[in-house]
């Protein structure tokens, strides 16, 4: 091997290597900013939809959360938009400042009894906002990733998109039971509330900084050098690639609906069994953490054997433990069970998740591949986002707790449905 071509493969690796750390750590932090909101859902729901029935603050406040995602679309084509004509770099920048923003506005918001029914207009305008961001950020990292990887391996660092989002659900509940700690308890619906949203502010600084420092997509500097960028990337991706659309949109419903369970469900349906809000968040935040040190051996595993036998693999182990997960939760007394059952729930999310976006990035070409993948998604995450209200509502509506099962088994269904037919792509190069 020459000086110059030793010289292009270490370039080549360090670029990846930061391109995977600023992509994984950047959709980190969105999640967080995104997911605080989902575990401070029983604390805000009386204070911006304050009712005499709590049932119906809490299922107004999840309906918040998942109105977010309805906006999701609309945000992934602009920034989809921005990313496939201007630059997957300049997309991810302002996806990151945006969502910051938001989640520190949401901190500084006034509640529904100092201002009436402006302070609950106001919430869902912030996380309109949240989720119109979100639908920029996480096809971005995950184009932006897979175009930088080394052939052969684009499972293995492009898990670092799956490690980020998952972690951020992590991280912010670790840092809610971490204000709930210290935080007296009266104090946690007047002031403790707005610390980890405010909190965002510091870690949006430190993932601009990591997104500043690194380079444009080669493939996205040749379509530039060539003159062939596409003038309306999403046009172009539904008219010319609309089966890989629908296969992104199937992928974001199976693994989101059953992974919203474990990073959002589970906590308010743990309170709601009696368990303390402050166990169930570090209890949350341990499992998830310790699930996701196994996500880059999920990415191998979806590079030696491809996407497709992982992903079936895990629509069926869950379509099987879904029933036994609720019912050993509520069975459980101890937190230490309650953790056992959540740690193995978790681990098979990286195998719903993590082989789905290298497979995402291998379905279009370069000209629409952040538009491709955003439009699919996003659509996609509209039916696996709003997990958490469906849950909570086939509970109230059934009086059965282990209702939610149902919902599981119909987006692992869905999932089967999606890869059943998908040929082999983690061998080959990424199309141009």
């Amino acid at each position: 091997m020459t000086t110059a071509q030793h010289s292009e493969k270490t370039i080549t690796l360090r670029s990846a290597r930061r391109a995977s750390l600023a992509g994984g750590v950047g959709t980190l932090i969105e999640y967080y900013d995104f997911s605080v909101y989902g575990f401070l859902t029983l604390t805000i729901g009386p204070l911006f939809f304050p009712s005499d029935n709590p049932t119906v603050s809490t299922l107004s406040a999840l309906a918040v959360f998942a109105s977010s995602y309805l906006i999701r679309p609309l945000g992934g084509w602009f920034f989809s938009r921005l990313g496939d004509r201007r630059g997957r770099r300049a997309a991810l920048v302002a996806t990151i400042v945006m969502m910051g923003v938001a989640c520190g506005v949401m901190g500084l918001l006034p509640t529904y009894g100092q201002i009436g029914v402006a302070g609950t207009i106001a919430i869902v305008v912030v996380r309109l906002t949240q989720g119109f961001a979100a639908g920029g950020e996480i096809g971005g990292a995950a184009t932006y990733i897979a175009e930088l990887a080394p052939p052969g391996k684009r499972g293995f660092y492009g898990s670092t998109v799956s490690m980020g989002s998952t972690l951020g659900f992590a991280v912010a509940a670790g840092v809610v039971g971490l204000v709930r700690l210290l935080v007296p308890a009266d104090q946690m619906a007047t002031w403790g509330w707005r610390i980890p949203f405010l909190l965002s502010l510091v870690l949006t600084v430190v993932c601009l900084r990591a997104r500043l420092r690194v380079e444009e997509s080669p493939q996205f500097q040749e379509l530039k050098e060539k003159a062939a960028i596409v003038r309306s990337p999403m046009l172009a991706a539904l008219r010319s690639h609309p089966l890989s659309v629908a296969r992104v949109a199937g992928l974001a419903i199976a693994f989101n609906g059953t992974g919203y369970f474990g990073v959002a469900y589970f906590a308010i349906f743990l309170q709601e069994e009696g368990f303390s809000a402050t166990g169930v968040a570090w209890t949350s935040a341990l499992c998830i953490a310790l699930a996701t040190l196994t996500y880059p051996w999920a990415g191998k595993l979806t590079d030696r054997y491809d996407r497709r036998p992982i992903l079936l693999a895990s629509y069926i182990i869950f379509a099987v433990i879904a029933w036994p997960v609720f019912a050993l939760l509520i069975a459980a007394t101890s937190l230490w069970a309650v953790g056992a059952v959540y740690l193995v729930f978790m681990f098979f999310t990286g195998w719903a998740q993590v082989p789905a976006w290298p497979l995402a990035t291998e379905l279009f070409p370069a000209s629409v591949r952040y538009s491709g993948i955003a439009i699919g998604y996003n659509l996609g995450v509209i039916i696996g986002g709003i997990t958490p209200l469906v849950a909570a509502a086939l509970v109230a509506g059934t009086g059965s707790r282990t209702s939610p099962v149902y919902w599981i088994l119909a987006v692992a269904l869905i999932g089967v449905i999606t890869v059943a037919r998908l040929p082999k792509t983690a061998s080959k190069p990424l199309p141009a």
